[in-house]
């Protein structure tokens, strides 16, 4: 037995032993006042007074240390059962002999553990999932390129045209899979802390104009419009890690893109919060995500379409380095969506008070 077990303190009840004396002393009582009744002796009253509290000293005594040994014993037996269970250090928490307090601890005890083992339940499975997710992600473009060089291998080399259309098709498995790779990287980076952010005073308006410019080819193919919700005259300037931000800001208009309608929109908006914060929107009129996915979207390898968005390309971690990113820089993301409506995704940023913005562009 363990240091610990054998220090553990103990509560004391004395419930039980003051309501059997109490009994054994009242029955007595009553068996003195029948004997004197029937004998016809009268005992005085400072005598059957003593008596009576003697009587009840003495069971007092008697019933506290024997019960107390007794249950004492096996309870203390269960609280060092219960402790090789216990992630804390139950043997150091009082051992109560009261059957109350005793059925509380046991009742808490029983609601923690189920609690865990909920959340082992959900881990495993989110586990599951995520191993399945990955190696699927990883199995296709690493067959891709098994086949086509297989095919090379049996002789389709010799044709000048078909090799060098296979190698093309063989290369694209090979960048999805570094786009994969590069992607998980980034975000157990992300994750541990380890990518430091190089914050700096910048416009965000202008780096959604960068990325419209980006990506206004991709756009055209749907006919779809790259637009903000009203005109702004003057720079926007944040906090924030021009890179990492440029990038989320690409992930969420590529998304807009990727599942946007033919013939639709994807409408930026920023607008001022309280306590110097500015949230910037994505808004498309696309096709909208399902209630149950919504919560989920965030999670690594999740998609909507686990079909349709794979002939897009990606990893398919583009929404959860984004979470991470924007987590990063100490602010929230949120999406809203309604299927067959459309989705809005938005963040919030760090604005730069007003009297630092004047003083930059001044000196711009």
């Amino acid at each position: 037995m363990s240091n610990n077990t054998q220090s553990t303190s103990q509560r004391k009840s004395y419930r039980f032993a003051i309501r059997s004396s109490i009994y054994i002393t009242f029955l007595l009582f009553l068996i003195l006042l029948l004997v004197t009744f029937i004998d016809g002796v009268q005992l005085p009253a400072p005598i059957l007074l003593g008596i009576i509290i003697s009587v009840f000293i003495l069971c007092f005594v008697i019933i506290q240390y024997r019960v107390q040994r007794f249950i004492y014993r096996r309870i203390k037996k269960i609280y060092e059962d219960v402790s090789l269970l216990e992630s804390s250090n139950f043997s150091d928490r009082e051992i109560a002999t009261d059957m109350r307090t005793l059925k509380e601890q046991v009742e808490r005890f029983a609601r923690n553990k189920k609690i865990e083992i909920e959340t082992l339940q959900i881990r495993e499975n989110y586990r599951k999932e995520f191993l399945g997710n990955i190696s699927h992600e990883l199995k296709t473009p690493l067959f891709t390129v098994q086949g086509y060089i297989d095919t090379l291998i049996d002789g389709a080399h010799k044709d000048k045209v078909i090799r060098k259309k296979y190698l093309e098709r063989a290369q694209k498995g090979v960048e999805r899979l570094t786009y994969i790779v590069r992607d998980m990287d980034m975000i157990t980076r992300l994750e541990v802390g380890d990518m430091s952010l190089d914050k700096e005073h910048i416009d965000v308006i202008n780096l959604v104009k960068q990325v419209f410019d980006q990506f206004e080819m991709k756009a055209s193919k749907k006919n779809i419009s790259l637009v903000f919700d009203m005109k702004y005259d003057q720079p926007i300037m944040v906090h924030a890690d021009q890179e990492r931000i440029l990038q989320v800001i690409s992930n969420l208009i590529m998304n807009s893109i990727k599942y946007g309608k033919q013939n639709g929109t994807t409408e930026v908006a920023v607008e001022d919060l309280i306590n110097n914060k500015i949230i910037l929107r994505v808004t498309d009129n696309g096709e909208g995500i399902k209630p149950e996915y919504v919560p989920r979207l965030f999670e690594r390898f999740f998609r909507v379409d686990r079909t349709g968005s794979r002939k897009e390309g990606g990893s398919g971690l583009g929404l959860a380095i984004v979470k991470h990113i924007v987590e990063a820089h100490g602010e929230r993301i949120y999406v809203d969506s309604e299927l067959g409506i459309g989705s809005e995704f938005s963040f919030t940023l760090e604005k730069v008070p007003f009297k630092m913005e004047e003083g930059e562009l001044e000196e711009g």
